[in-house]
Parts: structure tokens; C-alpha cells; sequence
């Protein structure tokens, strides 16, 4: 279908773009939708997935549109190059890979540049058992609301391994100070500005 749970919040990632960014990294880019609206800010984007597919699949709903380069890689065997983007996002795509490579990202950042990271975590308190509950309505809802609309995503799917609190844990080891808020659609958004 044409939405998924990350497209809801493609506007709450962009409010967190620093003004006058010019660069841009989308990390696990998927079909390239989160990717392409970022280009249409005047940025020049970096769009890697390491799925071949899903490569093919954002390569072709951007013909003819310009936009973002697209690239079939693993993060975590992408030299990047320290201090060059202003923006890094990260959606649904860091439970993929090893939550370290958190600090190549960081050190990818220019200064004053944010990584957003819009993740998924694993259930394992009452507090997310009822956030849960809280979404199941809303989930149904807009599903209902877009059946029969656009195709499936090609991205793979896997589930998360770390729990909030984990993911709270190891980024206070590897990211100074940031701001970790639990959302609605089994998400959370991890905030970091490099000083």
C-alpha cells in the first residue's frame, strides 16, 4: 500500500533539517520517498540501501525527476567522508545493523549537522505493550482508509532486537547529548546535533 508507518512522520524528520543544510545522507533510503523530499529542499542527497531491489525500485519512481543518488550499499562498509553532511536520517533502518555504527554517522556529521533517527524497538515493558494497544486503532484505521492504493514496499522487513531502554543506553555511550522520544506506530525518534 502506499503509506507505511514511517511516511507519517516524514514531516516531523523535516522540521529537524538545520536551515540552509546542503547536504543530505538517507540511510536505508528504501524506495527513495523520505529521500526525494529532502531534494526538493535544494539539498544534494546520498540515498544508500543494501538491497539490490529496493535500489531498482527508488531508482525508477525518481526518472525523470532529478533528485537523489542513489546507491546499492552496506552502511556498514560505506567509507564516509567526516564532517561532510548537514543532515543524516536513519528511517526504520538501524535495527538492520549494528546500533554502533551510530558513531560513523555521528562522525559523518559536518558541525551544527542532526542525525534523525526514526527506529523501531523491541516490546518489553508495560509502557510499550500500552503504547501499542494505543496505535492498533490508528493502525487499522488508515490502513482501511489507504486499501488498494500504490504497491507494497520491497524493503525488507526485520524485527528490532533492542528495547528502548537499551537503545536509550547505548546512545548515551556514543552520542554526547541527544533526545530520545517513544512514538506511536512502534517508532522513536533519536535527536542528535553535532556541536
Amino acid at each position: 500500500m502506499a503509506f507505511d508507518h514511517n511516511d507519517h512522520y516524514h514531516g516531523m524528520l523535516l522540521r529537524l533539517v538545520p536551515r540552509e543544510s546542503r547536504t543530505a545522507l538517507d540511510v536505508g533510503c528504501g524506495t527513495g520517498r523520505f529521500a526525494r523530499r529532502l531534494t526538493e529542499l535544494g539539498m544534494e542527497v546520498d540515498a544508500v540501501d543494501p538491497s539490490a531491489r529496493v535500489i531498482e525500485s527508488a531508482v525508477a519512481a525518481s526518472q525523470g525527476r532529478g533528485g537523489p543518488r542513489f546507491r546499492c550499499a552496506d552502511i556498514t562498509e560505506t567509507e564516509l567522508l567526516k564532517d561532510h553532511y548537514d543532515y543524516i536520517s536513519c528511517l526504520a533502518s538501524i535495527h538492520h545493523v549494528p546500533f554502533g555504527t551510530v558513531a560513523m554517522l555521528r562522525d559523518a556529521l559536518a558541525p551544527g549537522g542532526v542525525l534523525a533517527i526514526l527506529g523501531c524497538y523491541r516490546e518489553s515493558t508495560l509502557a510499550d505493550l500500552a503504547w501499542s494497544l494505543a496505535a492498533v486503532p490508528a493502525n487499522a484505521a488508515v490502513r482501511l482508509a489507504m486499501a488498494g492504493r500504490g504497491e507494497p514496499s520491497p524493503a525488507p522487513v526485520r524485527q528490532p532486537q533492542m528495547t528502548l531502554a537499551e537503545i536509550r543506553q547505548e546512545a548515551g555511550v556514543l552520542l554526547p547529548v541527544f533526545r530520545l522520544r517513544r512514538l506511536l506506530f512502534w517508532r522513536y525518534l533519536l535527536a542528535y546535533r553535532k556541536p
